[in-house]
């Protein structure tokens, strides 16, 4: 084994984190790899094996289909017109072969491997001598892609993506090293990063990347390789940020004053998400690194206080972000519409990944219950069943009326701008390492997903079994299995809902509280524990065989949002374990948006096998508005309201959809077109 191959199997991924051989500043806590957890899951290994079978191919076929491969064809023979949409077309390549990447190493597959060995070497082949790899240029550098520029990173900051590009490349390519062990990848991303930090820097050429990611991606190079170079240079691009002074600072949307590109004001002095929500959580990401590995205390205060601004005033129930469709951005604080939200499957994607950080950099479980609900809600919804449909903005609410411009009713199988399938793509095979995190002698469980896990803790190897029906019912079960006798702290998430928090601010709140308690017993005995920062402590000499059982209640809630959410005033949301629940137009009579749910409504929770690769709905008898047109009046009847998961909506053709419901009635919609209509073929 090589020593740079050494050095990769103990540093940070998205989903690996060992510990370095020199002391430096860093995260505290360190995810376990996912090549050490190996799941057996009932809910993510399906939708694991379909990324595998159904997504990564599809994404692979159609990226041949676009041309998507072509133009790295085309950039190698330096002939031809660059044949897709958009400069940063290339990154969908990039992306699927780091999904593919991770799953080669959780399903092995020797025809995958030798496509992707392929694809990389195409990837090599357009890449220029000193480094440089971008197609909408080097296919015809006298005619470049328009929103290029005539050289080189002359237009990075508003339109060109060419670091976008590169960051997209770094990450893929540590992947692809760390899952496969070989180099062909990673020494085309190595040569190129040496041109960026060969090109930008103090004294050198300055630029705020437009799209933020390559920071993320540098800081990856400098864990794979430990040149400091790497570290230094995301730093550098950071600190460009609030510099530009060429637009109109006048300009009330912050397309213009730099709010759209996190660019108005230095980092530091950043207090609110704003802009673009990808590159917004995309730079969040980097922001956290950066901090984590310096120990650059504004920085961490800037991004602890962002944090707080998203999850205080501009996040969706769903865990949904950036609610404003122009400029797939963050809106004011409070600003969340039902009707026209955004909600960009990307942002769920870089949201993942944010919230991973902050649990790396402060062991509070606020971090990783943000990321439960954006994984079980908001962001495999951007998924169909099928593997292979896709949303690229999540609704809040379909209504079916003509005069309403919809968002996105049904998923499509592909887009033009593909940002969103391949991101997914990456993301599911990733998941096994998002589970654990450890810091000397503390394992933190942070998700509940059945499977095995290998540890070293105390220098003593340690098996964690896990084994659930989860998010469908609270029954955990632990079973410990040190090589021998030893004590160390196990850190089970006693998640915020079951704790009577629906959100770690008072953006969200349950309607009542529960009498229900959480209940932990080891060996079958009831247990007392201490709750540390959201964490059940469970401290004690572990031997092996030894049983940990924790319930979590199971109600339904019903949820209400603050006062200042003006589209949610005088109306709840249902949630269950981690799910929010919406009601869709098959199971309710045609409609949703007529459903009123008052307090005195009684939900049953049942588990329908044969629904939705099996789901659990919830049914109660309420209010449903009906309008006689003809007679002009309008009364309430009782109905059966059944509401399934958010994520299961839309895979059953076009129609009404809604997740908040009012409490009583405020106002009327009259519908005169018809309220289905049969799927569309995609």
């Amino acid at each position: 084994m090589s020593s740079l191959r050494v050095l990769l199997a103990a540093v940070f991924l998205p989903a690996a984190f060992g510990a370095r051989a020199q002391a430096v500043a860093d995260y505290p806590i360190r995810p376990v790899p996912f090549t050490q957890v190996k799941l057996a899951d009932n809910f993510w290994l399906p939708r694991l094996k379909t990324n595998t079978e159904v997504t990564i191919p599809a994404s692979f076929q159609r990226c041949e289909a676009t041309s998507r491969v072509k133009n790295f064809e085309m950039a190698a023979a330096k002939s031809g017109k660059f044949a897709t949409t958009f400069p940063f077309d290339d990154t969908d390549i990039y992306k699927t072969i780091e999904g593919a990447a991770y799953s080669l190493s959780l399903y092995p597959d020797e025809h995958l491997k030798e496509y992707v060995d392929a694809l990389i070497a195409k990837v090599a082949a357009a890449q220029e001598p000193d480094g440089y790899l971008y197609t909408a240029r080097t296919i015809d550098p006298a005619h470049p892609h328009p929103w290029a520029g005539s050289t080189r990173w002359e237009k990075e900051r508003e339109l060109s993506h060419e670091l976008y590009n590169a960051g997209h490349l770094y990450e893929a390519a540590v992947a692809h090293y760390q899952a496969t062990g070989q180099k062909n990848f990673l020494t085309i991303a190595l040569k190129n990063a040496d041109l960026v930090c060969a090109i930008f820097g103090p004294g050198k050429r300055a630029v705020a990347p437009g799209h933020e990611i390559v920071e993320m991606g540098l800081v990856k190079l400098y864990r794979a390789t430990g040149q400091a170079k790497y570290l230094q240079t995301a730093k550098f691009f950071l600190d460009q940020r609030g510099q530009f002074k060429g637009y109109d600072a006048k300009s009330p949307d912050g397309w213009r004053n730099g709010q759209y590109w996190q660019d108005d004001k230095a980092v530091v002095d950043q207090k609110e998400a704003e802009g673009h929500a990808v590159r917004a959580e995309y730079l969040y990401s980097a922001m956290a690194d950066v901090a984590a590995l310096t120990g650059d205390k504004p920085l961490l205060a800037a991004v602890d206080t962002i944090w707080q601004n998203m999850v205080s005033k501009k996040f969706y129930v769903t865990g949904g972000t950036g609610a404003v469709p122009g400029g797939e951005r963050f809106g004011a604080n409070y600003e969340l519409p039902n009707t026209t939200a955004y909600n960009e499957t990307c942002a769920s994607v870089a949201d993942v990944y944010w919230n991973q950080r902050m649990f790396q950099l402060h062991g509070e479980a606020k971090y990783a219950d943000i990321l439960e609900k954006v994984l079980y809600n908001g962001l495999i919804s951007g998924v169909g069943l099928d593997g292979k449909s896709f949303f690229y903005s999540n609704a809040m609410q379909v209504k079916n009326s003509a005069s309403y411009a919809q968002t996105e009713p049904a998923r499509a199988g592909w887009f033009d701008c593909s940002c969103c399938p391949t991101n997914l793509a990456r993301l599911f095979p990733a998941l096994p390492g998002y589970i654990y995190g450890q810091h000397e002698r503390d394992v933190y469980v942070n998700l509940f997903v059945s499977g095995t896990a290998d540890l070293q803790v105390n220098k003593q190897r340690v098996q964690l079994v896990q084994q659930n029906n989860y998010p469908w019912d609270g029954g955990l079960k632990f079973t410990v299995n040190p090589a021998s006798t030893t004590d160390f702290n196990l850190l089970v998430r006693i998640p915020g809902w079951a704790r009577g928090e629906a959100m770690p601010s008072n953006l969200y709140t349950f309607a009542a509280p529960s009498a229900e308690k959480v209940a932990v017993k080891i060996n079958g005995k009831p247990t007392a524990y201490t709750l540390r920062n959201g964490y059940a402590v469970l401290a004690r000499q572990w031997h092996k065989g030894d049983v940990v059982d924790v319930t979590l209640p199971m109600e339904v809630r019903r949820v209400v949002a603050n006062a200042h959410v003006q589209d949610d005033l005088g109306k709840v949301a249902l949630q269950r374990g981690p799910l929010i629940y919406c009601a869709e137009w098959p199971d309710n009579q045609g409609k949703a948006g007529n459903l009123l749910v008052p307090a005195s409504a009684s939900f049953i929770a049942t588990f329908r096998p044969d629904l939705l690769n099996g789901v659990t709905t919830l049914t109660a008898t309420v209010p449903a508005v009906r309008v006689d047109e003809a007679a002009g009046t309008v009364q309430t009847v009782p109905q059966t309201l059944t509401a399934i998961p958010y994520y299961a909506w839309a895979n059953r053709g076009k129609g009404e959809m809604t997740v908040w419901f009012p409490a009583k009635v405020v106002d009327v919609d009259v519908v005169t077109r018809p309220a289905v209509q049969k799927e569309e073929k995609k």
